[in-house]
């Protein structure tokens, strides 16, 4: 697999960071610590480089109309300023990514799919809009994203935000974005601020042009040396989503798995006047009682032991196979093994007794309501 490098990569190495191959790009795994990363976003704040995650612009008359068609969710009813998350799926129902689109303009889209994924996707938009007056461009190599993630993150964007734009951040809602102004080297720079994250905690993504983003990282940096800030890797980034029960593809989600055993029915809309790829498979699944009555719906296990189940690990029931973990590990917060697997919709209600073969030895499990965590108001 050929490796990419983020335009952060020469800060990673001086800040000490261990490497890992994600998606096809060289990211950090961490830089001290993951315990210690990931207690910083839970109690103050953590820097994180998402650069490897794909951007697509879509825009022109048929924007709207043509992200009805190619993604599951209707996107045509999301206002300007404000974003959805979404599944762009195969004929068969199958999910090729999940990814958030962020509604730029009456006829301007920004869609976000994940780092694996990124060229899929964008392959997949260019072949559905054939027939729209809408145009899709892939700037994934042109741009670098930052996220702030942990309580203290809103003051530290403070710090780098003019004084008169400063509302502009404290009104932002969750899951809005907005062009603010960024203070980086003396200079003051217009870029793309979004209150989204994948971590459970407060917190913003920033999208900058190449050119800047290791600026950006120092400045971001600096402002937040009072605040507890300190650089975070994908390795507190997975810990932090699964105590978020935030689904990761290529674990919770894949073209063989289905958005209603995956928990996310609500995010296709069949209430859309509109015809969309894969929404006579969906509308069958759905009436079928996927992840309902029929098949595995996914779950988090609570242990109750103290070892962790891994992903493809056997879920037991009485002995016999009823299911297989998708992520697990030991919580750093919560002090207990959690894990997120897909298991027989006859045993999926939360308080059922099972079990994951941890190699040869059933540890015992409980069924529990995701999130395991949630961060308070």
């Amino acid at each position: 697999m050929t490796e990419n490098y983020t335009a952060l990569y020469e800060e990673h190495k001086k800040a000490g960071a261990s490497f890992t191959d994600f998606g096809g790009w060289q990211m950090p795994l961490k830089y001290s610590s993951e315990l210690s990363e990931h207690h910083a976003v839970r109690a103050s704040a953590g820097l994180f480089d998402l650069s490897h995650m794909g951007e697509v612009w879509v825009t022109g008359p048929d924007a709207a109309a043509f992200l009805d068609y190619a993604l599951a969710g209707k996107l045509s009813a999301v206002a300007v300023g404000k974003a959805k998350y979404s599944l762009i799926c195969q004929e068969d129902g199958g999910i090729i990514d999940d990814l958030i689109s962020y509604r730029r303009g009456d006829e301007k889209y920004l869609v976000v799919p994940n780092a694996g994924n990124a060229k899929v996707v964008a392959a997949a938009l260019l072949e559905r809009a054939a027939g729209f007056d809408a145009a899709v461009e892939d700037v994934s190599a042109e741009t670098s994203l930052i996220a702030v993630q942990g309580p203290n993150a809103e003051a530290i964007l403070l710090a780098l935000v003019p004084a008169e734009q400063h509302s502009l951040v404290t009104d932002l809602k969750y899951y809005a974005a907005i062009e603010v102004g960024i203070t980086v080297k003396g200079t003051v720079q217009d870029l793309l601020l979004a209150r989204t994250g994948y971590t459970g905690e407060d917190g913003f993504e920033i999208y900058a042009p190449n050119s800047d983003a290791a600026d950006l990282w120092e400045a971001l940096l600096e402002a937040g040396a009072g605040h507890g800030l300190i650089p975070a890797g994908l390795a507190c980034r997975d810990s932090l989503r699964l105590e978020a029960g935030m689904p990761l593809y290529g674990n919770e989600l894949s073209r063989e798995g289905n958005p209603y055993a995956a928990g996310l029915g609500p995010v296709v809309s069949l209430a859309k006047e509109s015809d969309f790829v894969g929404r006579t498979a969906l509308e069958a699944l759905k009436a079928a009682g996927a992840g309902s009555t029929t098949g595995r719906k996914l779950v988090g296990l609570k242990g109750l032991g103290r070892r962790a189940g891994r992903s493809h690990y056997p879920v037991l029931k009485d002995g016999n196979i009823v299911g297989e973990v998708t992520s697990g590990q030991p919580s750093p917060t919560l002090g207990y093994p959690v894990a997120m697997a897909y298991v027989d919709v006859e045993h999926a209600a939360p308080g059922t007794a099972l079990d994951i073969d941890l190699r040869g030895k059933a540890e015992p499990f409980e069924v529990v309501a995701l999130p395991f965590y949630k961060r308070g108001k």
